[in-house]
């Protein structure tokens, strides 16, 4: 399974206020807190836990078809640095999500993914060519497998897992 999302540096600028009041503690735990205050960029912190996050729940909601506001059960770890990549987990209930994140001065974009090895079989795809179901999960037209779908400002990504490998839809 996958997901991903993608945040537009530039306007998050302008649309979201991540240094309101009280704003930090309802979407991050004391843990990501800690990260957040410790780190070099705050801001640079903020957005890569928030796009760990909803990558994450895009496989969540995919598997559970719950659909829930509820960040702070979603807790974000990150590990090695590799190539440019930060490599991390998210953890919800009893699943555990890996997830790789690239920033650059424009944007951050993550992806999520159920097993270590599905990091080498994503692509890129045109979401033209999708659907959603009746869960509003995203599908590829041709072959139903599973897509996850992220846009944000100027900034637009639908990516699949190995397109030969038929879905259970």
């Amino acid at each position: 399974m996958i997901g991903n999302d993608i945040v537009d540096l530039a306007l998050s600028r302008i649309e979201s206020n991540w240094k309101r009041d009280r704003w930090i503690e309802k979407i991050f735990t004391s843990k990501e807190q800690r990260a957040i205050f410790s780190a070099k960029n705050p801001e640079v912190m903020v957005w890569c836990l928030w796009s760990g996050k909803e990558a994450a729940y895009k496989i969540y909601h995919r598997k559970t078809k719950k659909r829930v506001f509820m960040p702070k059960d979603f807790e974000c770890t990150f590990g090695k640095q590799q190539h440019g990549l930060i490599f991390g987990k998210v953890k919800v209930d009893q699943f555990i999500y890996l997830t790789r994140t690239i920033v650059t001065n424009e944007l951050i974009y993550t992806e999520a993914v159920t097993e270590r090895g599905s990091f080498q079989k994503i692509e890129n795809i045109d979401s033209i060519n999708t659907f959603k179901d009746q869960f509003g999960i995203p599908h590829a037209k041709l072959s139903k497998n599973p897509v996850s779908k992220t846009h944000h400002g100027a900034f637009e990504r639908c990516v699949q897992l190995d397109i030969y490998t038929q879905s259970r839809f």
